[in-house]
């Protein structure tokens, strides 16, 4: 299955769905049919039973610009209009609008999925566009990259989701270093800060993007959901008598799967194990 409009490429390999940004003329900057595009393939990829890891990458020398800058000069909110000219208008409510409406479906689809979401970053990431990013649960990023927040240097807030996302990965203070000064972070300071899982070089990103994909969606899919599930809970709970009442149950659950039975049986007889999710 694929499915397919001016600026969002959405397509099905295997257990892997593959979201690909598709504006590079605009550095990937966004537009209504990327986001509605976006929010509608994530929602599918949650509710396809075939597939267990969702890929997130981009055409051209930027992931995302984020927000749509000549829009924004137009008086026109943060994305460009449709094929048949809708945009939102100058009004704060008409800008509020177009990020609760569009935008934030984005974050709310991510943040509700325990399947897995890999990130290839090659290029800029900024402001939204690096916010998309840290939706994400793992990034690589290519050689190429350098990530920046960006809004306050057009005297924004981080309006999809940077204040929330940040913090819990490089810490309050760093966090609030890289938004109050917009500055640029290269490839390997943010892999050193752990804002990006690793770095590679750029003509192997999408390559090791969907390796490790292929790695994750060959393991067993009901206990990478429920570890996703379980991470994320117990950093929002900080209670550890919490954390670990969800994972019993998770375990009561497991255990009780084919999956579980196959992965002992593969490893006494040392071969590969084969998960079919049942």
């Amino acid at each position: 299955m694929a499915e397919t409009n001016q600026h969002l490429l959405y397509e099905k390999q295997g257990y892997i769905a593959r979201i690909i940004l598709n504006r590079p003329e605009a550095l990937n900057a966004f537009s209504l049919p990327m986001i509605r595009g976006w929010a509608k393939a994530l929602a599918d990829a949650e509710e396809d039973p075939k597939i267990r890891v969702v890929v997130l990458t981009a055409r051209g020398k930027a992931f995302c610009a984020g927000g749509d800058t000549k829009t924004m000069l137009a008086g026109r909110g943060f994305i460009a209009g449709d094929e048949e000219g809708e945009s939102w208008g100058p009004k704060a409510l008409d800008r509020k609008h177009s990020l609760t409406q569009h935008i934030h479906k984005v974050a709310l689809t991510l943040e509700r999925m325990d399947k897995p979401v890999i990130c290839g970053i090659q290029g800029a990431a900024v402001g939204a566009g690096l916010d998309m990013a840290l939706m994400c649960d793992l990034r690589l990023a290519a050689e190429s990259a350098k990530l920046s927040a960006g809004y306050v240097k057009v005297g924004l807030v981080p309006g999809d989701g940077g204040a929330f996302f940040l913090p819990r990965l490089i810490g309050t203070a760093r966090a609030l270093e890289l938004l109050w000064t917009g500055d640029f972070v290269t490839a390997a300071e943010a892999a050193a800060m752990g804002l990006v899982n690793r770095v590679v070089p750029d003509e192997a990103l999408e390559q090791s993007t969907l390796a490790l994909a292929g790695k994750i969606a060959q393991s067993p899919p009901v206990s990478v959901r429920m570890i996703k599930r379980a991470v994320y809970s117990a950093q929002r709970t900080q209670d550890l008598r919490t954390a670990l009442d969800l994972i019993s149950s998770q375990m009561a659950i497991v255990t009780e799967l084919e999956d579980y039975r196959e992965g002992l049986v593969a490893l006494t007889e040392k071969r590969p194990p084969v998960f079919q999710g049942k």
